[in-house]
């Protein structure tokens, strides 16, 4: 029985080991994959100066604007002061 038990002991062991070098793999993959996607930059359009001007004279929440033109709200902020106009709570 003795021998029994030290042969289920090294196959447990040796899954252990196999199952941490599969999850450090696939740790290092994605960190490579993050490093070099790029983000995507689109650039305002006339329409789009002119959409958000509509929306701040009406007064539509900046998390409305941004599901509707596709952007960050951050983005959207960062025009409207660009631009001179109020949005959210700088109104």
């Amino acid at each position: 029985m003795a021998k029994k038990a030290t042969k289920k002991s090294k196959t447990a062991k040796k899954s252990k080991t196999a199952k941490k070098s599969k999850t450090a793999k696939k740790s290092k993959a994605t960190k490579k994959s993050r490093a070099t996607k790029k983000p995507v930059r689109r650039p305002f359009t006339k329409d789009d100066v002119k959409a958000l001007k509509a929306h701040s004279k009406a007064r539509t929440p900046v998390a409305k604007i941004a599901k509707q033109m596709k952007r960050t709200e951050g983005s959207l902020r960062q025009k409207a002061i660009k631009l001179g106009i109020g949005l959210g709570h700088m109104r």
